[in-house]
This record gives structure tokens, sequence and C-alpha cells, in this order.
């Protein structure tokens, strides 16, 4: 650890880091941010090189749950246990958005991506997704300059009912897939074990891929058409796309409840309960 930034009272429940503008180099002594979610429902912005709280918001009334930048930085989403979802501005610490949709069940993934205007029929020069447990999934065209937040798509996942003996159900997740344009991938709890691709140009689902088991994490790589799959009986998959053999790895001792490609596509974090593996993807 190289450096620590301040401890709060309150639990940190979630954080993203700022991105970068495209093309655009970091100029000396620059800082990075991180944006967390607290259980008290605030949205903090952190300053890493001067390891400081740089901003305070509370844009939630319940615990936050997931939380990320718009892809240019310029806006913080976040989503609460209670399904509410804000938009808010780290320059002046305004709540510019609320959005009620999800509302009753926690959101699970918040993710944005670029697009260009015009693409899927409505304006705006981002679209980003809201996923949340009840197996959900709203995706939103937005252009915050212009203060535009226009709902695409709605997909709701049919699920059978949840088993007996089991806590708590595998988590609903989704994220774009980058190697397919207008194309997103859904795993959860679910009528089947799979993974499944949705169209947003065709509004279905153009294919499955079978898992061994209800997927716990996921992340697409962002250099090569793989899928990294956690699941609960310790097993970690490589899984190419849009089909190909598998491989699996085993090395936790828990539920690899986190899977975090790097932004090269080279090494992949996981995290189960009591470890945290670093993979180096050689082929990637």
């Amino acid at each position: 650890v190289t450096r620590s930034l301040p401890i709060s009272l309150q639990s940190c429940q979630c954080l993203a880091w700022k991105p970068r503008p495209v093309g655009v180099w970091p100029c000396p002594g620059e800082s990075q941010h991180v944006v967390a979610g607290y259980s008290d429902g605030t949205v903090r912005v952190f300053s890493v090189s001067r390891t400081e709280m740089e901003l305070k918001m509370h844009p939630h009334a319940a615990a936050l749950t997931a939380v990320t930048y718009s892809t240019d930085g310029e806006m913080i989403l976040s989503g609460g246990k209670d399904g509410i979802v804000a938009v808010s501005s780290p320059r002046t610490g305004m709540t510019i958005h609320v959005l009620a949709d999800h509302k009753g069940s926690p959101i699970t993934v918040l993710q944005c991506t670029r697009k260009q205007y015009h693409d899927f029929g409505v304006e705006g020069g981002e679209l980003w997704l809201a996923t949340s447990s009840d197996r959900r999934v709203s995706v939103w065209a937005s252009d915050w300059l212009q203060d535009k937040c226009e709902l695409l798509d709605w997909l709701s996942f049919p699920a059978p009912a949840g088993p007996e003996g089991l806590n708590s159900l595998p988590p609903s997740l989704a994220a774009f897939y980058p190697w397919e344009h207008g194309v997103l991938v859904y795993v959860g709890f679910g009528l089947q074990k799979e993974a499944l691709f949705y169209s947003l140009r065709k509004k279905q689902v153009l294919r499955t891929i079978s898992l061994p088991a209800f997927a716990t994490s996921l992340s697409l790589s962002p250099a090569a058409p793989f899928m990294a799959i956690g699941f609960g009986d310790r097993l970690l998959r490589l899984q190419p796309c849009p089909a190909g053999d598998p491989q699996d790895y085993a090395g936790h001792d828990d539920t690899v409840h986190l899977c975090r490609f790097a932004p090269s596509g080279r090494r992949l974090l996981t995290a189960s309960h009591s470890a945290v593996l670093v993979w180096e993807l050689t082929g990637a």
C-alpha cells in the first residue's frame, strides 16, 4: 500500500477511478481521483496524490451499492440499496437527476460507454446501464451538457422461485460488450445457468453461453474478446467470446465475488472472502 485515504466512521461500499479523457496524457503533478459510495448515502471524491477528500455529496437516503463516473469524468452516477440512481456533478456538488425506475431493489451495476449521436434513434453522446438485484436492466442515452437522459431499453429476465435453503440469490450483472456494437452481456439467477448476449438494436437475445453454475462476478476484457466469470465454488473461468473452449482456474478459497480486468487487458484482479489474486494474461 503506497497511500491511504482518510478513514470514515461509515463503511465504504463501492468505488471507481475517474477516467482520463481520451487522448489526453496526464500532466505533471496532476492528481488522480477516486469516487467512493458509503453506507450513509454519501458520495465522496478523493484526491489520491494528496490523500484527502475533496468533495462530499449526499444524494441518497440509503446505503450506496454502486458508483461510477461518466466516460468523460464530468458526472458521477451512484446507485443505492433502495434502487434509486442519482447523477451528480463533481464540479458543483449538485445532483442533477434522480431516477426511481429500479426503486425497491438494490442497484448491482452501473456502467457507462461512449456512443455516437443518433446511433439508436435517440440523442446522446453516452450510453449507460443500471442493473438491479431483481434481474432488471435499464439502458439510457444521455447528453449531460444538454441535460438529457432518455430511456433506451428496459430488460427483465425471468427466473424460478428462489431455491430453499439459499440465503441469497446470485447477483444480477450486466456489461456492455465491447466487441460487438450495441450488445450487452447479462448473467444472473434465471431459468438456465448461462450468459446472455442481448442486442439493443434487434431487441432480442442473440445467443447464450452455458455456464457450470450461476455467476457471482463478471468482467469483460477491453483488449481481447474474453470474459472473466467468477463462481460460488471457488472457480474462475476465462471464456472466449462469442464462442470457444473456456479455461477454468482454481486458487480462491471461497466465492469469487469480484473480477476486474486492467485497462490494458493483460492483468486480471479477482477477490474472494480472504484472498485477492492478480493474474497475468500472457495471451491477451
